[in-house]
């Protein structure tokens, strides 16, 4: 232990002598400053001779656990992150208190004055920290208390249980989810910014219109979900200037249509430069060659922009000859 000052108001030399330990000063240490002044007298507790008073402990620090065990449910009930924060936070506070309670009122707390002991623990040091462990883990109570120790291992035994939620929030399961837009064959191109169809004369050459899927609108609950994966760049270039095959081939007139979700992290691509028919993301730089598939000649992207088929109905508009034949947007693990 460390060193003590002596109390103040009584002369060194009426120090009663003691043995270092839990006695005063030895009369061979009056003319040291810095000998061990030794330990107070041990006070008790009154969980230490009252069992009642332990008993009440106890059923505190399981009161805390099993209030622990009740916060988790409550917050995944709503799945809300208020909810699963503030529940959360109520589940580790009470185990925390709970632990904390345990280890002051019911915990041995006596002081032990040990000496200073080289790095390496020589086989004795190892067999009385073995000895120790003994000691101090059937003082703790946690074989005999039952009642605190199976409310704990129920407190927590549910932690790990957050981590499910958690991993509800970050995004939808890989599969068809992903894999598949609102647009199919028929779907009208619709502009975003009149919500009326499109026609191949309402696109400019070297204009950039963006679309979605018909049926689409801002008011529906699904609309930010869907929109994220369905939005579409639509432009129109001189099928002179289209270098890929596939690509002249899905468009029509030179109407091309893309996916307007940069493949890198997602972000809507919005830059357009007419003369070089490039378009850019504007979070990351990443550059896209639309007289080439979508291609990427610049930047993080990882993959060609989707592309989707189109045609027109037998009114004269736009429409999707089916959905885009890969995934959208940033690449997953299951990207084939």
């Amino acid at each position: 232990m460390g060193n003590r000052d002596m109390p103040e108001g009584r002369p060194r030399a009426e120090q009663p002598a003691g043995d270092g330990v839990h006695g005063a000063v030895s009369v061979a240490d009056e003319e040291n400053p810095f000998a061990d002044p030794g330990l107070p007298p041990h006070e008790h507790r009154i969980q230490d001779i009252d069992e009642r008073a332990a008993k009440r402990s106890e059923r505190a620090v399981a009161f805390l656990f099993t209030v622990s065990m009740l916060a988790f449910p409550l917050g995944h009930l709503s799945a809300m992150n208020f909810a699963l924060g503030l529940t959360l936070g109520v589940a580790l506070f009470c185990i925390g208190a709970g632990a904390v309670h345990w280890a002051r009122t019911l915990m041995s707390d006596v002081e032990i004055a040990d000496d200073r002991h080289p790095i390496e623990a020589s086989p004795e040091v190892r067999a009385k920290v073995h000895a120790d462990f003994r000691q101090g883990a059937a003082e703790s109570g946690f074989g005999r208390r039952k009642l605190i120790r199976n409310t704990l291992l129920g407190a927590m035994a549910l932690v790990p249980l957050t981590g499910l939620m958690l991993l509800g929030g970050l995004g939808p399961a890989p599969g068809t989810k992903l894999r598949h837009t609102l647009w199919a064959k028929g779907k009208r191109l619709v502009n975003m910014n009149t919500g009326q169809p499109l026609r191949p004369e309402d696109v400019a050459v070297g204009s950039l219109t963006f679309a979605m899927p018909d049926g689409l609108a801002e008011h529906d609950e699904d609309f930010q979900n869907e929109i994220a994966k369905a939005a579409l760049m639509v432009i129109r270039l001189q099928p002179d200037d289209i270098k890929d095959k596939r690509e002249l081939d899905w468009s029509h007139q030179g109407v091309v249509a893309y996916s307007k979700i940069c493949t890198h992290v997602g972000c809507p691509i919005s830059l357009y430069e007419q003369q070089t028919h490039h378009v850019l993301c504007p979070c990351h730089q990443s550059t896209f060659d639309l007289t080439d598939g979508a291609r990427v000649i610049f930047g993080p992207a990882g993959h060609a922009l989707p592309q989707l088929r189109i045609g027109v109905d037998s009114e004269g508009y736009l429409q999707a000859l089916g959905d885009f034949e890969e995934p959208v947007g940033p690449a997953f693990w299951e990207r084939g």
